[in-house]
């Protein structure tokens, strides 16, 4: 049990019964995180493997084994702690990758992807990442959710501009449907309806569908000095100081008594299992949650676990089946897939963005350099803008703002 601007709520286990907690909300919530998931952000990981020039066996596994696994993940923490945590992987760490497997060996690049893995199991048996988690801000974790996640939402004027009739219809039959339709999200409507459109003026067709099955392959890994600093680490951070505390962030804010140091520990497990397959990590989804944990699934927060569960089934799902998914996506538009995006992201941005910069609090200043910074799309080290706003936030907050931070070190 939490507390939350004078509200409780209570996500005792013991209390929850699954199937009487089901309602229209939170099943179209669930399914709109995970189409926002594995519609939007897949392209990441099919592009990443393509510019480093891995082969579509490699893709293939690599996007079946974080979602398969990723949703497990979510599955399993939602019901056990009857709180809205979503699973899949790091979309910092796809873009990432895309860089570093250029650099690196197939089969480096698979150890330095178990080693991060023990390095975050590590920090979540230790306790460490409580301690870590002080250190940030809440407004400053809120402002980087902003940050990292408003080219979702420029997404849609981009996704407008490159397919007006489309795209801009889809737009139209998203507010139409937050008029008319009250039980479920709009963004589904609007997304089937977009996706009419597509088809019924040329710009998909079914017939290129390639209906060839390639799921998970085994890969051995090799270890090296030189890949672990570069991919391990900056792996590791980013799911712990990225994905993991952008999950945190949203769930706190909502009211939640967030069991940071189990999503950890999971976390650690998922990327272990995730890396004998390809795939860099599956841990806590950042968005995902934030979509599910938001009054998208419903007034009643305590029933709002159902909407990850939901997801996380819905995500398990698509991994298994992802070598079709990776050919469907093809068919469809880059430019809908973009609006369809920004219309998913538009409560979180409002919620975050309004968390952030709440006039009665401190961090403001920090808060504001952490969303410029994430908003910037920087990349140093090879650690990309999520992470170095969370630093320069935490930076600047103990700079500006020196006697809140260490009240709150001291709490």
């Amino acid at each position: 049990m939490s507390i939350q601007e004078g509200k409780f709520v209570d996500t005792d286990p013991k209390k929850r019964n699954l199937l009487k907690d089901i309602n229209a909300e939170n099943v179209s919530a669930g399914i709109l995180a995970a189409i926002f998931g594995c519609v939007a952000t897949s392209f990441i990981i099919i592009n990443s493997g393509t510019e480093a020039g891995m082969s579509d066996a490699f893709v293939s596994s690599w996007l079946t084994s974080v979602w398969f696994f990723g949703g497990i993940l979510g599955v399993f923490l939602a019901y056990t702690t009857k709180q809205p945590i979503a699973g899949a992987w790091s979309i910092p760490v796809g873009v990432m990758m895309a860089q570093t497997l250029q650099l690196y060996p197939v089969e480096q690049a698979i150890g330095a992807y178990l080693v991060a893995g023990f390095i975050v199991l590590g920090l979540g048996l230790s306790g460490l990442i409580n301690r870590i988690i002080k250190f940030i801000p809440e407004p400053v974790i809120m402002a980087m959710i902003a940050g990292a996640l408003m080219r979702f939402g420029t997404g849609v004027i981009s996704g407008v501009e490159a397919l007006p009739i489309i795209s801009g219809i889809t737009v139209i039959a998203y507010f139409i449907a937050m008029k008319l339709v009250k039980k479920i999200s709009p963004i589904i409507p609007a997304f089937i309806i977009g996706m009419i459109l597509s088809f019924a003026l040329g710009y998909s067709n079914i017939e290129n569908f390639d209906a060839t099955y390639l799921g998970l392959q085994f890969m051995a890994p090799e270890f090296n000095i030189g890949a672990i600093i570069a991919i391990s680490i900056p792996i590791a951070i980013l799911v712990v100081g990225a994905e993991n505390a952008q999950a945190t962030g949203v769930l706190m804010s909502e009211g939640y008594n967030v069991p940071v140091k189990k999503m950890t520990i999971w976390s650690g497990i998922g990327g272990i299992v995730t890396s004998t397959f390809g795939g860099p990590n599956a841990n806590i989804a950042g968005p995902m949650t934030a979509i599910s944990a938001s009054d998208t699934s419903g007034p009643e927060k305590e029933k709002r676990y159902v909407a990850a569960i939901v997801c996380g089934v819905i995500c398990l799902t698509f991994g298994w089946f992802s070598s079709y998914a990776i050919n469907f996506l093809k068919l469809v538009p880059v430019s809908l897939i973009m609006t369809i995006a920004g219309l998913a992201m538009v409560n979180v941005l409002l919620s975050s963005l309004q968390a952030a910069f709440q006039k009665t609090q401190a961090f403001q200043i920090a808060a504001f350099f952490a969303f410029i910074i994430a908003l910037s799309g920087v990349s140093f080290l090879g650690i990309t803008a999520p992470f170095w706003s969370l630093v320069g936030g935490v930076a600047i907050a103990f700079a500006t703002d020196m006697k809140a931070f260490k009240e709150r070190l001291a709490a």
